[in-house]
């Protein structure tokens, strides 16, 4: 018995608690039954003096008053104010008084005297005062052997009784935990020997609806959630060494043929490239790096009011720079929320950039407070995103069709960062119908106060 198992300390704490009981109850039982044995006892006392009590006040007896059973087992006295012995039962002839007379009145006396000559034991005395004769009175006693002894022999029972019914106790609680939790076992079983490739093994699931099979089932959800987690991020890890090979590839590519061919590569185009490939891996890594420490929960997003408005006209004016395609920022009005600057205005670069790789020539920005929310709306002319991929683009390394493939120059991270950056802003991001063709990104965030 391990005692820091579950079962042990279920036995030892039911068994203690069990034996304390039996015990108090033992102390009890002795003393109810001593109690009602006496009462018996000064209920026969009683019934003596009443008894004998008429013939005693006319003088019957004279010195001598009667005896009754056994000489050892109780004896009569009489006794005078001054507490001598007028009369008294031929056992108890030489005797003193068992006890002081009464003091007058007309309740009768109960007391336990030990010390008496007729026997070892104590003796229950009654003490009455005599209604006819006044000043003297009549004790009668009986001891109490029997009392102590049917005591004692309940007392050796009880010591007897109390650790066998304890020990079969204990026994029988130690069986009984065993197999309550027997399912427990099984389930940490079969838990310690699923290995990392496993993850499609469950826990058995007793017949029941009770405390362990709902744990048995918690438990198989549980594995459920970390197979999916590991599946993702098996996948995560698989896309990501894709994605990095590409302009890793690039990049050794052009190294390879500068060293073989040292003359015959034009210095400024090289760098060129090597820039745009170091560039792509950089934003690639830099991506991958945000959504790892996103998981791990070490990036936390910081409360401070936020000009939204700022931030949307500061990309449309980075963007307007490139030239690539045209900027509307005619719908965009001052709207705040609380939040991480740096990360809302990365939400902002991430739905730009999309917007500019796919649209046909513009990108519109909308910006405005309703309802308690900043809606930001991000929009482009291009072909659009069919409504069974709306939800699916947020996801990481996401391949659709050629027409918004990464191979223009995404990552396949951005949108997956958006939704992650928005989410903890306790916002919304989502894919709406627009009038033509194009995708219309519109992200809802809890205005400032």
């Amino acid at each position: 018995m391990r005692p820091r198992t579950v079962r042990s300390q279920v036995t030892l704490t039911a068994t203690g608690l069990v034996a304390l009981v039996l015990v108090l109850s033992a102390f009890g039982l002795v003393a109810t039954q001593e109690r009602v044995l006496v009462h018996s006892i000064d209920e026969a006392l009683i019934q003596r003096a009443d008894n004998i009590e008429r013939d005693v006040v006319r003088g019957v007896f004279g010195t001598r008053l009667p005896d009754e059973g056994d000489p050892e087992d109780s004896f009569l006295q009489l006794l005078a104010v001054d507490g001598s012995v007028v009369a008294v039962s031929d056992n108890a002839a030489g005797l003193p008084a068992a006890v002081a007379p009464a003091p007058g009145d007309d309740e009768d006396s109960l007391q336990t005297v030990e010390g008496i000559a007729l026997s070892n034991g104590e003796f229950r005395v009654l003490a009455r005062t005599l209604d006819g004769r006044r000043g003297l009175t009549l004790l009668v006693a009986k001891n109490l052997d029997d009392v102590a002894e049917s005591v004692s022999i309940l007392v050796a029972s009880l010591a007897v009784a109390i650790p066998v019914t304890t020990g079969l106790l204990a026994l029988l609680v130690w069986w009984l935990t065993g197999r309550v939790l027997r399912p427990v076992e099984s389930i940490r079983s079969e838990v310690a020997s699923i290995e990392g490739h496993e993850l499609h093994r469950r826990v058995p699931v007793p017949p029941g609806d009770d405390e362990i099979g709902r744990l048995a089932s918690t438990m198989n959800e549980m594995l459920d959630r970390v197979a999916e987690a590991t599946d993702r991020q098996r996948k995560f890890v698989a896309d990501a060494s894709h994605e990095l090979r590409g302009p890793v590839t690039r990049l050794r590519s052009s190294l390879e043929v500068a060293v073989a061919h040292p003359g015959s590569a034009d210095p400024a185009r090289l760098n060129r490239d090597l820039l745009t490939d170091t560039v792509e891996l950089q934003k690639l890594v830099d991506d991958l790096l945000f959504l790892a420490r996103s998981e791990s929960g070490s990036r936390e997003v910081t409360h401070e009011p936020v000009d939204l408005d700022d931030l949307v006209l500061e990309e449309a004016q980075r963007l307007k720079e490139r030239g690539v395609v045209a900027v509307d920022v005619s719908a965009v009005s001052a709207a705040r929320t609380v939040g991480a600057p740096e990360q809302l205005a990365r939400v902002i670069r991430n739905l730009s950039s999309n917007a500019e790789r796919h649209a046909a020539g513009r990108v519109t920005y909308e910006l405005r407070e309703r309802d308690g929310v900043s809606e930001l709306v991000v929009a482009d002319d291009g072909p659009g995103i069919a409504p069974e991929h709306r939800e699916v683009v947020f996801e990481r390394f996401t391949r659709l069709d050629e027409a918004r493939s990464r191979d223009a120059g995404g990552s396949g991270l951005g949108l997956a960062i958006v939704r992650d950056i928005v989410t903890r802003h306790d916002g919304t991001v989502e894919i709406r119908d627009q009038d033509g063709s194009g995708a219309r990104f519109v992200v809802e965030l809890p205005r400032a106060d």
